[in-house]
């Protein structure tokens, strides 16, 4: 760990170190864990920070204990705990279980996860703490071994056959773990099938890291409550947010870099459209399909974008040297060509993890073990699967739920140790923006609820877990076949941390974008502001410096061209301002014309659209 980590940030922390892609050292080697017993050990061995195995810990964080204190008081058969993800879930439902083991209240744990991948996860962090789980039983098995504890089994897999997992739960006192509780509320069969299972369950240890979805299923085992206005709300036992996980230090604080540029594409209809990727004045359909443009590997856009992350890349395993990356892809074939791309930039063949891959579990498993720079995926590593060596996220995909969104950030916020950062690129479109904005909100489960979702983001989630890790689902190819991808161009927008938004934007491979590539792979979350609060004051400073741009050509003609970008630019920042705030567009504009004069943004000149943009830019740093 470097000097700086804990004081002011380099000097020379504002550009990236020039592309290499030499191996790292070679990481410390991570403790054996020890054989599997039937029966818990009394304590847990050697973990976290010290690079050790997924889901351990010798002392509980603050937040773990606080909640097994809880737990422990109250001794509920039904308990909800609600924590962010890579804060430690695994860690503290292990200690529930040995605990509840060593006391003679429990006989036999079972573990309800969503994927076959998680199933083993779970088994090989239980074995580290003594309990045995056996992740390959099959229902057609009947019955586990007898040198296992439990099982480790799918949410399908119940669904399919609850009377059988009935039978293994009454045959003996059985602690329940159901891991991301939220798919138990995907269809009727899931959430009926896992009533029937687990009714007679002693102990039932809910768990969720991400929001609840936003349909209104009642999720089973999780108690509902109605708030003031008469709408029933889930109600946790114990709530562990992103903001309180990253000023405990517990998990990294995420940089979004987000990319906007301009998309061309024809209709099913013959007709040619443009749009600026992320402009505020179009419909949900035209931000739709600009948005699918930009993601269509035979653009500009995604390239551009790829070779950004690979240079943030670069600059973080200068201190941190085993730092990987992921890319989320929207589809099989996308996610090929994306790694196609990035064996061009890197030199070096990306591991592609298909949900139809059989060896995809394995693969997740290989490239976490190892020092290779990227990983592309499609939808398999959105939930639960833990990378920590993940630091560098790309979200090219088209999926817009909160749901999907804070899973996808969770595979990059895990902590190994002080300082670490997570930056994760994606598409400058309203619905990302606004969702990278409120990370630190927290969300409950909602019965009666209108079916119009208030944000516009009540699209379907994730339907079925079987489903959720195929391609894209039928209406994505209905909509993929209603236009062509014709030209997509990047340029950078902005950062997003903390809430608040940063930088001037500028072309790609311009200094304002390399200001931000080039932050420090190894700052804490109040360093990261301060740095991004500082790179943002230079650009505005280098941007008053500059000459001022020709308002009008050699006959005195104003440049309509340059108009519609500025306005087009002021429209996405008055958006940005608003979604921070609250205060509607108009009155926003209303401010902003009553601070630097002129008329309405159609009349507006150059000069006064430029005015405004830079009081918006103030706005954002604290000026006013």
């Amino acid at each position: 760990m470097t000097d700086t980590l804990f004081g002011d940030p380099p000097p020379d922390a504002g550009r990236p170190a020039p592309a290499s892609h030499a191996h790292p050292q070679t990481s410390p080697t991570l403790p054996q864990a020890s054989p599997t017993l039937p029966q818990a050990s009394p304590t847990l061995p050697p973990a976290f920070p010290d690079r050790a195995a997924w889901g351990t810990a010798p002392k509980l964080r603050a937040w773990q204990q606080e909640a097994l204190d809880k737990y422990l008081e109250g001794a509920p058969r039904d308990y909800l705990a609600v924590a962010t993800p890579g804060a430690g879930k695994t860690t503290f439902a292990l200690r529930v279980a040995s605990t509840l083991i060593e006391r003679g209240v429990i006989k036999r744990l079972t573990v309800v996860a969503p994927t076959d991948h998680l199933k083993r996860q779970w088994a090989d962090a239980a074995a580290r703490v003594g309990i045995a789980l056996d992740p390959n039983f099959k229902n057609s098995d009947g019955q586990h071994g007898r040198d296992f504890m439990g099982v480790a089994v799918t949410y399908a897999q119940v669904a399919s056959k609850p009377l059988l997992h009935r039978a293994k739960t009454e045959a003996a006192r059985t602690l329940v773990i159901l891991d991301e509780i939220h798919h138990g509320g995907e269809s009727l069969s899931w959430g009926d099938g896992l009533r029937e299972a687990f009714d007679p369950a002693v102990r039932r240890l809910a768990l969720t890291g991400t929001p609840f979805r936003s349909d209104t299923s009642p999720i089973p085992f999780v108690e509902y409550a109605e708030d003031k206005d008469g709408i029933r709300r889930s109600k946790a036992d114990y709530t562990y947010g992103y903001g309180e996980a990253l000023r405990d230090h517990v998990v990294r604080p995420v940089i979004f870099m987000a990319y906007s540029g301009q998309m061309r594409w024809r209709t099913s209809a013959g007709e040619e459209m443009a749009a600026s990727l992320g402009e505020a004045a179009v419909t949900k359909d035209v931000t739709a399909q600009a948005w699918r443009t930009a993601l269509n590997p035979q653009g500009e856009w995604i390239p551009a974008v790829l070779a950004g992350a690979d240079r943030r890349l670069t600059e973080v395993r200068r201190t941190v040297p085993d730092a990987g990356g992921l890319v989320i892809a929207t589809d099989h074939d996308d996610a090929r060509a994306y790694a196609g791309l990035l064996k061009k930039i890197t030199g070096e063949s990306p591991s592609v993890v298909l949900s139809d891959d059989a060896k995809a579990s394995h693969k997740i498993d290989e490239f976490s073990a190892s020092e290779k720079r990227w990983m592309v995926a499609v939808r398999m590593v959105s939930e639960g699967v833990d990378v920590p060596r993940l630091a560098v996220g790309v979200y090219a995909t088209s999926t817009s739920t909160p749901l999907f969104f804070a899973q996808a950030v969770g595979r990059f916020v895990r902590a190994r140790r002080r300082g670490e950062t997570a930056s994760v690129f994606l598409p400058s479109v309203p619905q990302l923006m606004a969702l990278a904005n409120s990370m630190e909100a927290e969300r409950d489960h909602a019965l009666d609820r209108p079916s119009n979702d208030e944000d516009g983001l009540m699209d379907l989630e994730e339907s079925l877990m079987d489903e959720a890790n195929r391609e894209e689902k039928a209406s994505d190819t209905l909509t993929k076949g209603k236009y062509e991808a014709l030209e997509s161009q990047a340029a950078f927008d902005r950062v997003l941390f903390d809430g608040g938004e940063f930088g001037t934007g500028g072309e790609v491979g311009s200094d304002e974008e390399l200001d931000f590539l080039g932050i420090p792979g190894l700052l804490d979350a109040d360093q990261v502001t301060t740095l991004l609060r500082q790179r943002q004051q230079e650009q505005v400073s280098r941007r008053k410096s500059r000459p001022s741009a020709a308002t009008s050509g050699p006959s005195g003609v104003p440049d309509h061209r340059r108009l519609m970008d500025l306005r087009s630019e002021l429209a996405k920042n008055v958006s940005a301002w608003s979604a921070r705030t609250g205060t509607p567009h108009g009155m926003v504009h209303n401010k902003l014309r009553e601070m630097c004069g002129g008329p309405a943004v159609a009349q507006a000149s150059e000069a006064q659209l430029k005015a405004r943009l830079e009081k918006l830019a103030d706005w954002f740093v604290g000026r006013t």
